[in-house]
């Protein structure tokens, strides 16, 4: 990508070298687009594309939400812009679970197949991962804001990601961009750029 455009790569709230606090009301919506806007002011920049994954998503479709006149295009990468437990009863009963199994263990279990996500997981603080898992699964979902921001929009996900369907019914709805990555599931789609650079570069390139 750097070869076409220049690449900011951000912190987010929570993770790295960003600021980490241990309640789930630090990590509102709100703060998490004030972050990416910080980064943009600090820079100079008065607009520019974001490409987010799992919880960058997220933090995408924050800025989108609250600060839509800062973005020019937005890529999203699997998560759902109808909320993080929407799909969560369904992903439980799936995987043969009860109803009352606690998610986190899964998101961070699924963290913990990435190499590099291991080491900022065990480099992190463990209450301020837990405060913010808290904050962005009890957050009722985007969809609304994030269409009416008008903010030009490509989605994506791994056909075995639990959150593929609700993203492309979602952008077959609101005229959004989406495309699948096949035979790739939540983890794996974030290691097959073959399959997703291409499209990311035609969308950003108009």
């Amino acid at each position: 990508m750097a070869a076409a455009h220049t690449v900011i790569a951000i912190d987010p709230l929570g993770l790295g070298a960003s600021d980490a606090p241990r309640t789930p009301a630090a990590y509102t919506l709100e703060r998490r687009a004030a972050s990416v806007v910080a980064v943009l002011d600090d820079l100079g920049l008065d607009r520019a594309a974001f490409w987010g994954y799992s919880l960058g998503a997220l933090t995408g479709y924050a800025v989108a939400a609250c600060a839509p006149e800062r973005l020019t295009r937005l890529v999203a990468g699997a998560f759902d812009p109808y909320g993080f437990m929407a799909r969560v009863p369904a992903v439980l009963a799936a995987l043969g679970l009860p109803a009352d199994h606690d998610p986190y263990e899964l998101v961070r279990g699924g963290a913990l197949e990435s190499a590099y996500q291991v080491a900022v997981i065990e480099a992190g603080d463990a209450a301020a991962h837990r405060a913010n898992y808290e904050a962005f699964s009890r957050e009722p979902g985007l969809a609304d804001r994030l269409a009416a921001s008008e903010v030009p929009t490509l989605m994506y996900a791994g056909t075995a990601d639990h959150w593929h369907e609700p993203m492309r019914d979602y952008a077959r709805s609101h005229g959004a961009e989406f495309f699948s990555v096949a035979d790739a599931d939540h983890a794996t789609a974030l290691r097959r750029p073959a399959d997703v650079l291409p499209r990311v570069r035609d969308f950003l390139s108009r």
